[in-house]
């Protein structure tokens, strides 16, 4: 994996990867790379989620992310809690075990942070 990351002048960043595909970052006026790495966490695990229901029957799926970070240089994440939503015809427990199996072994992202607190909780919209 490769990537490049240009300064665009002001507060502004260029992020490529190596299939030129980039991300526009604006550390003052966002999204920052904190929030992208935040919103990474959650995108990362919520493939999992979708990968994980399979067959099932859902129309959306959603993680909303709150997270708390140091007050003192650096400000690294501290905690993150995730509640993960889906609308559609899936078990509660299923759901629950995806979350916990993306956290425990799957998501590369989540993973990366071992020292930060992550909580996870689930909500299932049925019509």
């Amino acid at each position: 994996m490769q990537g490049r990351v240009e300064w665009t002048g002001g507060n502004g960043l260029l992020c490529t990867n190596s299939n030129e595909q980039s991300l526009v970052l604006d550390w003052e006026d966002g999204p920052s790379p904190m929030q992208v790495t935040l919103q990474m966490i959650g995108a990362c695990s919520l493939v999992d989620v979708i990968v994980g229901l399979k067959d099932r029957q859902f129309t959306k799926v959603w993680v909303e992310l709150d997270s708390t970070r140091a007050e003192t240089t650096p400000r690294v994440f501290e905690s993150v809690k995730m509640i993960y939503h889906v609308e559609g015809d899936v078990p509660e427990k299923l759901l629950e075990r995806i979350v916990a199996k993306s956290h425990e072994k799957y998501c590369s992202v989540s993973n990366m942070f071992t020292e930060v607190r992550m909580t996870s909780s689930v909500v299932v919209h049925r019509d």
